[in-house]
């Protein structure tokens, strides 16, 4: 379904930059009802053009690291490959592109899971890659993504 994106919709979604802003709030400066407001995000979420999460800045956590990777393909099933690629371990997103690589990721790395681990764990396993080529994040600005790692997925004390 798609959803047209009309001035309000776009406020709304300006407003959602703060992610703990209430709907009231958000209403009162767009002055609409709160009932209007609640029923655009849902139309939206619904839709996929909308998602409310918690998103983290990378270099502020001890022990991680944001990479991007450059992939090229031996074959050209983009889409297929690319969805693939987004289910790996780490990875926060995958894009199809022009240029000289087919996919880029971004990759999201911590203590118990490098780049070591990232590419003979998880690439490896993945047919028709014809070569890869990092990018590492040393500094960012106004990166945030969503945190990709469960509990079960951190190391214990003891294995660190």
């Amino acid at each position: 379904m798609k959803v047209d994106i009309d001035p309000i919709n776009l406020s709304i979604i300006n407003h959602l930059r703060d992610g703990r802003k209430s709907f009231r709030d958000i209403a009162k400066d767009l002055s609409v009802s709160e009932n209007t407001i609640r029923s655009r995000v849902q139309k939206m979420t619904d839709a996929g053009v909308l998602d409310i999460a918690g998103l983290v800045n990378v270099g502020l956590l001890n022990g991680h690291r944001v990479v991007m990777v450059g992939v090229k393909l031996k074959s050209m099933d983009l889409v297929h490959k690319g969805e693939e690629f987004s289910r790996l371990k780490g990875v926060v997103s995958v894009c199809v592109v022009t240029g000289r690589f087919d996919l880029i990721l971004t990759v999201v790395l911590r203590p118990g899971f490098d780049l070591l681990e990232f590419y003979t764990e998880e690439v490896s396993q993945l047919s028709d890659v014809q070569s890869v080529e990092t990018f590492v994040v040393y500094k960012s600005y106004n990166l945030k993504v969503p945190y990709v790692f469960n509990e079960a997925d951190h190391p214990t004390k003891g294995e660190r």
